[in-house]
């Protein structure tokens, strides 16, 4: 069974750090391009992050250019999403997402995607 589950989201103050994790079972990570999207209340959900299977090469929404970071280890069939001076804007559920279909080039948008996990909230306030 094809599976992707979120995990780290939190409770965070405003300049700090959260690392989330999306745990991919029932198919090969490393054959595949991942992305991560997020939805704030009240709002359509946007791509933040991206990384394509075939060479890691990524993108990002340009308001966490410099913040956030994505990557995968394929021997722990996971991507992260490793976020760093966080503000309220960044409020959100954030879901990561897949086409499972070989190496789609980066940023794929959400219509696209195929299976996704149910989110992880993270909330930044003080």
């Amino acid at each position: 069974q094809v599976q992707v589950v979120e995990s780290g989201g939190g409770l965070v103050q405003p300049g700090g750090s959260l690392r989330l994790s999306c745990k991919a079972s029932g198919f090969m990570l490393a054959r595949y391009t991942i992305a991560w999207f997020r939805q704030a209340a009240g709002k359509e959900r946007e791509g933040v992050s991206c990384i394509r299977s075939s060479d890691d090469s990524t993108t990002y929404l340009d308001s966490v250019k410099g913040r956030f970071t994505i990557s995968r280890d394929n021997t722990q069939n996971t991507v992260y999403l490793q976020m760093n001076s966080l503000n309220a804007e960044d409020t959100a559920v954030y879901y990561c997402a897949t086409d499972l279909t070989f190496d789609t080039t980066c940023p794929i948008p959400s219509y696209a995607m195929d299976f996704w996990g149910k989110g992880t909230l993270v909330t930044v306030s003080s």
